[in-house]
């Protein structure tokens, strides 16, 4: 019998709602998760959640569109396999938490999953708050780009659930372009990562999504948006599980270093 999820919700809930009908909820949630991965979210509240609710949806989504993703073009390789593992050891999970965002993974490339009715869920649940559903696009852009290369059908598939987030074609390329960027960036920092300063610099400007020409007002700008978008607290506060808050952690470390840059360039 599985009683993991019921017993970390119980105490992930009680510790943020400081009261027991929070524990209860926490503990409800974890139970779902002990029963089976692939939850019926839209018995959730109506589509009205909590801050628990919204945490165990991110979660499940995240790592469940992230097996779709990789399962777009027929297999998944094996550069995508490493970055979904290198993903749940920077976020630390381990033993049940591990074990269900391996699960969510694993019903993301089954031939039944519903993408639709997922992200319908997920839209339903976290859609007014941009700041996830950007952190969301830019972690399944990660890993259809794992082994350096966009096929047609990983292309596709981003495309699609781009679209369903209320994100235009336009828009999803912009933030490819600042994703790969912002990679080949984050290698770059390492002093004998072999990057030239000048590649450096021209991803620095990509990372925030402007071009040279632009002034140093429309740079510290385009940096404080950013920065305010990828806040870790205040994803947190928005339904960001605490476990994924490194991811959003190091966005922020690269945007800084970026503009620090570009900065030192300027003057």
């Amino acid at each position: 019998m599985k009683v993991w999820g019921k017993i970390f919700g119980f105490l992930f809930g009680f510790m943020l709602s400081k009261n027991i009908f929070g524990a209860l909820l926490g503990m409800w949630l974890g139970h779902s998760f002990d029963k089976g991965r692939s939850l019926n979210f839209n018995n959730l509240a109506g589509g009205r959640g909590s801050e628990q609710e919204r945490q165990t949806i991110f979660f499940y989504s995240t790592f469940s569109v992230m097996g779709y993703i990789a399962k777009a073009n027929g297999q998944v390789s094996s550069h995508e396999i490493a970055f979904a593992t290198a993903y749940m050891d920077k976020l630390g999970l381990k033993g049940e938490l591990r074990q269900q965002a391996q699960d969510a993974f694993r019903d993301g490339k089954s031939a039944d999953f519903d993408l639709e009715d997922k992200l319908q869920t997920f839209t339903k649940f976290c859609g007014t708050r941009q700041d996830l559903l950007l952190l969301f696009l830019e972690i399944q852009i990660q890993v259809a780009f794992a082994d350096g290369e966009l096929d047609q059908d990983e292309r596709r598939a981003l495309h699609h659930v781009a679209k369903s987030l209320g994100y235009s074609a336009h828009e999803l390329d912009k933030l490819l372009e600042m994703i790969i960027a912002g990679a080949q960036f984050h290698q770059g920092q390492g002093s004998r990562s072999g990057v030239s300063s000048q590649q450096q610099l021209d991803n620095a400007y990509k990372l925030l999504g402007v071009s040279k020409e632009v002034s140093g007002k429309d740079i510290k700008k385009a940096y404080r948006k950013l920065m305010s978008q990828h806040h870790p607290d205040k994803l947190v506060a928005k339904g960001l599980p605490a476990e994924m808050m490194e991811e959003a952690k190091q966005k922020t470390q690269d945007i800084q270093a970026a503009y620090e840059l570009i900065s030192e360039r300027d003057k």
